[in-house]
């Protein structure tokens, strides 16, 4: 039956909310056995890029030039190393080897392939050598943007994580709002992502304008967003984007506890270009 043109989904000047009933899936350079569902990019005006795969079994997605961040929604995938033309393989530090010893046992695996379940993540520094393959039919969140250096600060290593690893913080001291960052919190980063998890009726303190921007992906339960002027029922699967300044906020509905997936950019001088 049609749907007669009716969508929860709006985009405006300063946000866009993408329901899943208006996905569009298409393929991409350097994406086999699979299909991509580009969420925001700065073909809408974002300095960043945020797109979700859905993976048959075997599909691969290409090392990435820039940094990219994949958090992994169902499946299962395996990182490859793979030398991109003429790019030379970062050396690990001892800090990193025991890192990957540690998840993935035998260092001679770091040249083979590691698996990597639902709620596990990875960053990849820019010009990382890593593919991802699907051990499974998967999906992934991809998040891409130029790396912006900072003069004295060494440039971000490969990092691999799990979420419920993360330490688990209540956001201005509401024990029913939860948020673990799955990104170490050092100038490094031009970039944080963290989840926020929402017991039903809880809520943000207050409307946040700030000169940060958002990508956010609904994981479980829902709620009302305030964006701009107009409040939305928000569910599993929905995908906001939030510009800098645009108003926001955010209330819990429902019997069951409302997550999201949320990127931002940081400790860089909102005086430089983004």
């Amino acid at each position: 039956m049609y749907n007669l043109g009716h969508t929860r989904s709006a985009n405006t000047c300063d946000h866009l909310l993408q329901t899943p009933d208006t996905f569009v899936r298409t393929p991409l350079p350097g994406l086999t056995g699979g299909m991509a569902i580009v969420h925001i990019s700065p073909a809408a005006g974002a300095a960043f890029t945020q797109y979700t795969v859905e993976f048959e079994t075997g599909g691969s997605l290409a090392p990435a030039e820039g940094q990219r961040f994949v958090y992994v929604l169902a499946g299962e995938i395996n990182l490859t190393s793979q030398k991109l033309p003429g790019a030379k393989r970062p050396a690990l530090t001892a800090e990193q080897r025991q890192m990957l010893q540690s998840l993935f046992g035998d260092m001679a695996a770091l040249d083979r392939r590691h698996s990597l379940g639902a709620g596990r993540y990875v960053y990849f520094p820019p010009a990382s050598t890593f593919a991802i393959v699907a051990r499974s039919a998967a999906r992934i969140v991809v998040i891409e943007k130029p790396y912006r250096p900072l003069e004295g600060i060494a440039a971000p290593q490969l990092l691999l994580g799990r979420e419920t690893d993360m330490a688990s913080a209540a956001l201005n001291g509401d024990p029913d709002l939860q948020v673990r960052a799955l990104l170490p919190d050092s100038p490094t980063f031009d970039f944080a992502v963290n989840t926020m998890t929402y017991q039903p009726g809880a809520s943000l303190s207050q409307i946040e304008i700030h000169v940060m921007e958002h990508g956010l992906l609904m994981l479980e339960g829902g709620g009302v967003y305030r964006l701009g002027d107009a409040w939305y029922p928000v569910t599993a699967g929905d995908f906001i984007w939030m510009a800098p300044y645009c108003p926001q906020w955010f209330g819990a509905l429902g019997k069951r506890p409302a997550k999201y997936l949320i990127y931002k950019d940081c400790n860089r001088h909102p005086l430089v270009e983004r």
